[in-house]
């Protein structure tokens, strides 16, 4: 599977992340890199969009997820490139501390385990959403180029 903007966005906050939740120098040492790779990803992707070396229809990759809508709301994610690509960073926010109570999953009361699970499929619905808003909006972008 080719990458798209929204996953390389994607996978720049998620180094960020780490890069906060760390203080192993070593660690540290090799998110600068992995940040500074993606970066400059990031940089040449768009720059090949913009010059037409990535054909539009590659520029989205929609996730397609199959979920029962009617008990699942998720929140509906609007707005322009760098609003789109800050509620990304949110919400992965929001799951890696979600995830990280999963960790000590046996530490979780019986009575809350249903909403830890819940929280972490709607998290991950909505950073989908957010990974083909940011594909769509740049493709949109590169069309009226």
């Amino acid at each position: 599977m080719a990458e798209t903007l929204g996953m390389l966005c994607d996978k720049l906050t998620i180094v960020k992340l780490k890069q906060y939740h760390t203080e192993d120098e070593g660690r540290l040492k090799s998110l600068d890199v992995q940040v500074w790779q993606l970066q400059t990803e990031i940089d040449e992707y768009i720059g090949n969009a913009l010059q037409g070396v990535i054909p539009i229809e590659r520029l989205t990759f929609a996730s397609n997820k199959v979920f029962k809508k009617e008990s699942n709301k998720i929140q509906e994610i609007n707005g322009e490139l760098g609003s789109v690509f800050s509620k990304l960073a949110e919400i992965n926010c929001k799951l890696w501390h979600e995830v990280e109570k999963g960790y000590d999953i046996e530490k979780i009361p019986v009575s809350e385990k249903d909403q830890l699970i819940k929280s972490l499929a709607i998290l991950n619905l909505e950073r989908n959403s957010c990974i083909d808003r940011i594909d769509i909006l740049f493709s949109e972008m590169v069309s009226k180029k």
